[in-house]
């Protein structure tokens, strides 16, 4: 018999573009729910992740990026990514260990933390020689009184289990919260439209990604077990839908072949997914277009 109480919460992941939030939440889950790159504001929405284990169980709640919003769409970015800081009951704050402390940001954000913030130094496999790790965690330790700091690297998994062992000590007992074999509570198609528009962000000229969303219009399982997806890829300028179909529609079979690969290993079936380019203009300014897109 195991006298271990339960324990289950929810957790917030906050932290500026690219620090590697969403890396880390895929790393803790063991699989790919949540769209990466090496651009900044890759993710656009609040992703819930769930990870289970016998003693536990932990949502993990990614966010968009914190960054100075200028258009409609960056705004509401922001602001879904600040609503997460309240009704948790523990907040990651993930830093990227190659930059700078942004002092103001880092007060700011744990002021306004409704619980308790623990620092998460991401990136720890690019920082040398190692005696700069300990100079920076002696940065953030005189910058505010953090439970914890923790180095890792999302990208090869050091300290991973260690991070995840200490945000289970603080959660408080409960019975799960979720059923424990699902990995997150969206739609599939809702993850499905990420990992196709992770493609485009990887693959695609630095202007195309931010005017670019997926929509996936069919979804639907045949006899043999096969899965048909036919998704569009919606762009804001007829530039954009040349550049992503790309010449004699090569570099639109290349975000096929590569999405398809990761939908497969997803879903645990073969994928038959069709994609299709229309232009949009001006969507991410759209309040209507927003909205039915789930970013408002």
């Amino acid at each position: 018999m195991n006298d271990t109480p339960f324990k289950a919460g929810f957790v917030s992941i906050i932290g500026r573009p690219n620090v590697g939030k969403s890396t880390l939440l895929n790393r803790i889950l063991g699989e790919k729910i949540v769209a990466v790159s090496d651009k900044p504001q890759t993710t656009r929405n609040v992703i819930r992740g769930i990870f289970s284990d016998k003693t536990s169980q932990i949502v993990f709640v990614d966010t968009p990026g914190i960054h100075t919003a200028r258009t409609r769409i960056n705004r509401a970015m922001v602001d879904a990514a600040m609503s997460a800081v309240t009704g948790i009951d523990l907040m990651l704050l993930v830093v990227d260990s190659t930059e700078k402390i942004e002092e103001k940001f880092i007060k700011d954000i744990c002021l306004k933390a409704g619980a308790a913030v623990y620092l998460v130094l991401n990136k720890i496999d690019q920082v040398t020689p190692r005696e700069m790790l300990f100079s920076l965690i002696e940065g953030y330790t005189s910058l505010y009184d953090f439970p914890e700091i923790i180095p890792v690297s999302a990208q090869t998994g050091s300290n991973i289990q260690r991070l995840v062992d200490l945000v289970r000590e603080k959660l408080p007992e409960g019975e799960p919260l979720f059923p424990d074999d699902i990995l997150t509570d969206l739609p599939e198609k809702f993850i499905v439209a990420e990992l196709i528009r992770e493609k485009v962000f990887r693959l695609t000229n630095r202007e195309v990604p931010y005017g670019a969303a997926v929509v996936v219009e069919a979804f639907n399982e045949r006899e043999n077990g096969l899965v048909a997806i036919n998704a569009i890829i919606m762009v804001e300028r007829d530039s954009h839908k040349g550049i992503i179909i790309g010449k004699k529609g090569t570099m639109l079979k290349k975000i096929g072949e590569q999405a398809r690969h990761d939908i497969e290993r997803l879903l645990g079936t073969r994928v038959y997914l069709e994609l299709f380019v229309q232009v949009q203009e001006r969507w991410t300014e759209r309040t209507a277009m927003l909205r039915e897109l789930g970013y408002e």
